[in-house]
């Protein structure tokens, strides 16, 4: 690819010198699981989001299940969630026991609806999964309102909105547990997985220490039977290195955004900033009708774009046995048939969103040309 969807490469190179020290002197250390640099990142990532615990794990699809599991949330339980984001989402809710229950998007956001949240909440309803997608807050007022009138938990599947925002709030600070993932893609991603856990509730951060490590509280004694979710310490070393630039990248993300709205904004739909919104811009997403052939004219010419979502998740195989069928969420089945991601990375200059605005307008001429002759 000419333009990369995503420049992990470059992010590196940026670091290098920073990264290579932290990471030999992690190794030297000897200790590599656990250890300081993982305390030092929970008590970080725990700090800045405005919590007052965090809890390192292997991933972020293990930070959704293990808060689940801290919460009481288990087999026979009805988990309320999005249909429009990744698998690992509702999966988390799945391998509790629990059902996942999917709700409708905002068309504009492509977050849950919190409209749609309402009419679905019965006897077997025990908590919510608002998911913050592609770096925006969803509508957590109206969320958690709705979750404390009827006495629900909420866990924020904050995976992809490290640093977001809602009415001055960060990601991860409103529910009763935030979870964030630490994918190499992500706007503060490691070079592996990893994920974390932030909350203010003591008794829920020492129960998601404990099932990480097995189910124990002390070596050798084991409550309960749990899992190994640990985070590295190889990882949080890297991570504690990145974290310094996350505020630059946030606001660079910011700026190559507004650049994207100010090209794009009379030929695709661009994502819509809720007011009183922090959007971090994990992806900048267009929608079209003409999508597919957006994206092949782009790949074509080297830009990397991708699709998030192709297919949501009510109408994935795997959840078949719900007995959801097409046309039973049209928002969210909608903008699996529209979205396109395009690149938006620190470092991608003007030149280049400039060609990627230009390939963008042959299509929609093209598109409209054909329109024209069909209505002739």
């Amino acid at each position: 690819m000419l333009i990369e969807l995503f420049d992990l490469r470059g992010q590196y190179s940026e670091l290098r010198e920073d990264i290579n020290a932290a990471v030999a002197e992690s190794l030297c250390s000897g200790r590599y699981i656990l250890g300081p640099r993982v305390r030092e990142l929970e008590k970080t990532i725990a700090g800045y989001c405005g919590a007052s615990y965090g809890v390192g794990v292997a991933s972020g699809s293990d930070a959704l299940f293990l808060s689940l599991l801290a919460c009481g949330i288990r087999d026979g339980d009805e988990v309320i969630t999005s249909p429009f984001t990744f698998f690992a989402t509702a999966g988390a809710i799945t391998r509790t026991g629990a059902t996942p229950v999917f709700v409708d998007i905002d068309p504009g956001t492509c977050n849950i609806d919190p409209e749609k949240i309402k009419p679905m909440i019965n006897v077997k309803t025990r908590a919510i999964v608002p998911v913050h997608v592609f770096g925006q807050m969803a509508d957590m007022d109206a969320v958690v309102s709705l979750a404390d009138k009827n006495g629900l938990v909420v866990i924020e599947d904050a995976c992809q909105a490290m640093g977001a925002e809602h009415r001055g709030r960060r990601a991860g600070s409103l529910g009763h547990a935030g979870c964030f993932s630490f994918f190499p893609t992500k706007n503060l991603g490691g070079y592996g997985d990893g994920g974390l856990v932030v909350t203010q509730d003591e008794r829920l951060a020492a129960r998601v220490e404990i099932l990480r490590a097995h189910g124990s509280p002390s070596k050798f004694v084991h409550e309960s039977i749990g899992y190994n979710s640990r985070l590295d310490e190889l990882q949080a070393a890297v991570l504690l290195v990145k974290f310094k630039h996350l505020e630059r990248w946030i606001e660079q993300r910011n700026a190559l955004a507004r650049h994207y709205d100010q090209l794009l904004g009379d030929i695709v739909a661009i994502p819509l900033a809720m007011e009183g919104n922090r959007h971090t811009y994990h992806l900048y997403v267009i929608r079209s009708l003409c999508r597919d052939i957006i994206k092949t004219h782009l790949e074509r010419n080297g830009i990397g774009c991708g699709i998030y979502y192709p297919i949501p998740l009510h109408l994935q195989k795997a959840y078949k046995h719900l007995g959801y069928k097409a046309g039973d969420l049209p928002e969210a089945e909608r903008a699996a048939a529209e979205v396109l991601a395009i690149p938006l990375h620190p470092g991608l200059s003007s030149a280049e969103i400039e060609k990627i605005v230009q390939l963008v307008r042959d299509v929609a001429a093209q598109e409209s040309g054909v329109r024209g002759q069909e209505s002739e």
